[in-house]
């Protein structure tokens, strides 16, 4: 017997370019992520693990009726069967279907700890149980009548349904979110009641718009509740187009605890908001005293969601204090809607009418292969009940056939013209079928399939017949989850937003003075009231530190900090270290970089214009609000090139004309303001050329009034320069020796 020798590995190497056989593999990878796991289907909105869970339960006859079985038989099933990934993937799909808080119809009736709306983790699969909803089987509903197709499972031992074919109107029901590769979904919840009513209204007229259906579906409707204040406007283009987001806040209501005392109780909270990180970003506003109108929080939330908030005063509007807690937390969240769903196999965004349309096609389909499926078995029913009839006819001659033939069956299909299904049919008949009402009530059953035959017949090849039946089931199920049921009843108010003007957080502080003190080595504290800035015996520092800044401020100022890298920061002075101590390092309030200096730290003057340069001799004038930053991180207002750093940061007054600049080569120049540009952000223009050195100091003033300098000693006598024609010239020449007399460590 010849040998065959393997065929070499180098003989199996194929020359393709890099590009080509990586962009191959990562489609294929995408193309998978986008069908298999992370986008609904259309028809039953649910992705391919949760079909896999509910069916895998279905032979597990975990129907609602019948008992619970451990979530760990469940997971095991589908795990080794039909869903080849790793169980707590599947647990945690299970453990969502159940979840009230999650699904606004749970597929899934969970026994156990299935999580909480604190954000607590469900207990492990073999502590909880599960059995399928109502709204599960009515999803199933027809799966043993051929009306979906069936594939084999990954390792072709069984086969699952490709889609589900039932009436509940699961993807916009229930909702469903993912993130596929270069494309997401995001569908909320609705009200069954209404999808189903929409459904119905477009069987009836095709010709309905997304605006026209918006009569039946008002909105969202979450499991959790709250209130939708998005704009009607809005809703409707939203649905029009499949993309938005609609705007949803907690519901509220004011307590009144007598002698003019209240209190606010929050009732529910929107749409996957976890309620324990809510609760400590409510704590944190009270704690570091970020909304100074809000007084205190309490949970006392058991079953039902109770948030107690108190405010600081009787005197505030609880409309004010709940829009301000709107704005600063999650009470108030927006929910994006992105209705990307698969089509057949193919995704894409479609609007709420051809969500609808299409899934309504889907069950005109299923409809028609239900029909063929019991028209089918109503067929071969009657092909039996037919020779049952003839032998009824001809009983005599069928017991002779019998007990005198060697072959009854080609006997009996001899003598009566029958099929071997009939034939077979008359020989396992029993002697207690021979009596005359067994024959009455086959002659009965004959006319009523006969009947409903003819119907079925007419219903495949009658579109207004299938429309008729169509409306008739979604009526029957709609009944199910009827408003007036608790079930079906609306939960998610739309509302318009009410029309409450919001106090700034500025207005909120009182308006207190304080003295703000900055050390050498960057220490920080507020000193209340204005104190004299000249006693410099009273402000005590550190051993080793000294005075850096200090400056009167009140509590509703903004506090402005400018670093020599060219980022500059925001501080509240009312969340400043009072002055007892030495206060706090000022990096542990803003993210300064590594050997970094301050450069300037003052009150931030919004309408002021700052004169900014750096040691480069580069520089710019930018507006004082472009440089106020709300985050620790600051902002980056001057771009500064390698070995340059920020020096000057100085206010601009009204009035200033002139810009003088003198380097550390000792030459002054001095140049109209209007040559530097006004600028939000970059390297600025050169000020001054330099050819050793660079920037020592700049400032603005008015020609008019001439240029001052201190004199220096105890007197604290200035100098004032009034013919400045000697020095001025056009931004970015070299200048000339100051004035006699000018300070020798160049600073203005």
């Amino acid at each position: 017997m010849p040998t065959t020798t393997a065929e070499p590995p180098e003989d199996r190497i194929l020359d393709t370019p890099f590009d080509t056989a990586l962009g191959d593999r990562y489609l294929v990878y995408a193309l998978s992520t986008i069908t298999a796991r992370s986008l609904p289907d259309l028809r039953d909105g649910l992705k391919p693990v949760h079909r896999r869970i509910l069916w895998g339960m279905r032979l597990l006859r975990l129907d609602p009726g019948s008992g619970y079985k451990k979530s760990a038989r469940v997971v095991g099933d589908v795990m080794g069967k039909y869903h080849p990934h790793g169980d707590q993937s599947i647990y945690d799909a299970l453990v969502r279907l159940s979840q009230e808080f999650s699904l606004r119809y749970p597929l899934i009736d969970g026994q156990g700890n299935f999580g909480n709306i604190d954000g607590d983790n469900a207990a492990a699969m073999r502590y909880t149980e599960a059995r399928l909803t109502r709204a599960a089987t009515l999803l199933m509903d027809g799966l043993d009548e051929a009306s979906v197709d069936f594939r084999p499972t990954y390792n072709g031992e069984e086969e699952e349904p490709e889609v589900f074919p039932g009436m509940f109107p699961n993807l916009l029901a229930n909702g469903s979110s993912g993130i596929a590769v270069g494309m997401a979904t995001s569908i909320p919840p609705h009200n069954a009641a209404e999808v189903l009513d929409a459904a119905m209204a477009l069987l009836e007229n095709g010709d309905l718009t997304d605006a026209d259906l918006m009569v039946w579906v008002k909105g969202p409707d979450f499991p959790t509740g709250g209130i939708c204040v998005e704009p009607a406007a809005s809703i409707a283009e939203s649905y029009a187009t499949g993309r938005g987001s609609f705007r949803l806040r907690a519901r509220w209501r004011r307590e009144d605890l007598g002698q003019g005392m209240w209190r606010i109780v929050v009732e529910e909270i929107p749409y996957q908001v976890v309620k324990g990180k809510l609760i400590e970003a409510l704590a944190e506003l009270v704690n570091e005293k970020k909304l100074p109108i809000l007084g205190d929080i309490d949970d006392e939330s058991d079953e039902k969601v109770r948030i107690v908030i108190e405010p600081r005063s009787r005197n505030v509007d609880p409309a004010v204090l709940m829009e301000s807690l709107f704005k600063l937390t999650d009470l108030e969240v927006r929910i994006p809607l992105n209705m990307n769903v698969l089509d057949h196999g193919r995704p894409g965004v479609l609007s709420l009418k051809s969500v609808i349309a299409k899934w309504l096609v889907h069950q005109r389909v299923v409809l028609v292969a239900r029909s063929q499926y019991r028209l089918g078995k109503i067929d071969a029913r009657l092909e039996i009940l037919g020779g049952l009839l003839k032998a009824y006819l001809n009983l005599d001659e069928v017991i002779r056939i019998i007990r005198e033939e060697d072959d009854a069956k080609k006997g009996l299909i001899a003598a009566f013209d029958l099929s071997e299904t009939q034939a077979e049919a008359i020989l396992n008949m029993r002697l207690r079928s021979l009596r005359k009402l067994e024959e009455f009530e086959i002659t009965k059953e004959n006319g009523s399939l006969t009947l409903e035959a003819k119907g079925l017949r007419g219903l495949i090849t009658s579109p207004a017949e299938q429309t008729a039946r169509l409306q008739k089931e979604l009526g029957e199920i709609r009944a199910l989850y009827d408003p007036a049921t608790e079930l079906g009843m609306r939960r998610t108010t739309i509302e318009a937003a009410p029309n409450v003007k919001l106090i700034t957080l500025e207005e909120m502080i009182d308006k207190e003075p304080l003295t703000i003190i900055a050390s050498q080595k960057g220490w920080v504290r507020a000193m209340k009231g204005h104190i004299d800035l000249a006693a410099g015996d009273a402000i005590k520092f550190k051993e080793g530190d000294g005075p850096a800044f200090a400056f009167h401020a009140h509590t509703t100022d903004k506090i402005m900090v400018a670093a020599s890298d060219g980022r500059f920061y925001t501080l509240s002075p009312d969340k400043l270290p009072g002055g007892r101590g030495f206060g706090e390092p000022l990096r542990l309030m803003i993210d300064l970089g590594e050997g970094t200096e301050i450069v300037a730290l003052s009150v931030a003057w919004p309408d002021a214009r700052l004169l900014l340069a750096a040691s480069d001799g580069r520089g710019f004038v930018v507006e004082a609000a472009d440089v106020l930053a709300e985050t620790r991180k600051g902002r980056q207002v001057v771009n500064l090139k390698a070995g340059a750093k920020l020096s000057v940061v100085r206010t601009i007054p009204t009035g200033h004309d002139m810009v003088a600049v003198i380097g550390d080569n000792r030459k002054l120049l001095v140049f109209d303001l209007a040559e530097l540009p006004v600028m939000g952000r970059g390297q600025g223009v050169t000020l001054q050329r330099y050819k050793d050195g660079g920037l020592a100091d700049a400032r603005s003033f008015v020609m008019a009034e001439g240029l001052s300098w201190a004199m220096g000693g105890t007197t604290a006598r200035t100098r004032t320069e009034s013919d400045l024609t000697f020095w001025k010239g056009i931004r970015g020449s070299a200048g000339r020796l100051p004035p006699t007399g000018f300070p020798r460590d160049n600073k203005f």
